[in-house]
């Protein structure tokens, strides 16, 4: 809010737009790691799972990197089959015990 009313001012303060710019530039990197790690993270388990190397993840560092992602996902052959179905437990047979005179 302050940052907006100096904009507005007709002769804004030179030496304050900077302090706010430094402020800014100082904390950027922080929020780009936080949004990376919020998109690399669940993409590396998605690869894991699907077969692929999880290392591929980090293609969503680079620009359109997440694009060439999303395609090579969509339209690969996935190395994983399906999950063998267990079969149901058969009861155990019951005792059989001599027969009783």
């Amino acid at each position: 809010m302050h940052f907006a009313a100096i904009l507005l001012q007709s002769q804004p303060d030179t030496a304050q737009i900077q302090r706010i710019a430094m402020a800014f530039l100082a904390i950027m990197p922080f929020i780009l790691l936080v949004g990376l790690a919020v998109v690399i993270v669940p993409f590396w388990f998605i690869l894991k799972k699907a077969g692929f190397s999880p290392w591929l993840s980090l293609l969503n560092a680079i620009p359109l990197g997440n694009l060439i992602l999303i395609y090579v996902l969509a339209f690969a052959e996935w190395k994983v089959g399906p999950v063998p179905q267990a079969w149901p437990a058969q009861p155990p047979y019951p005792p059989t015990y001599p027969p009783q005179a």
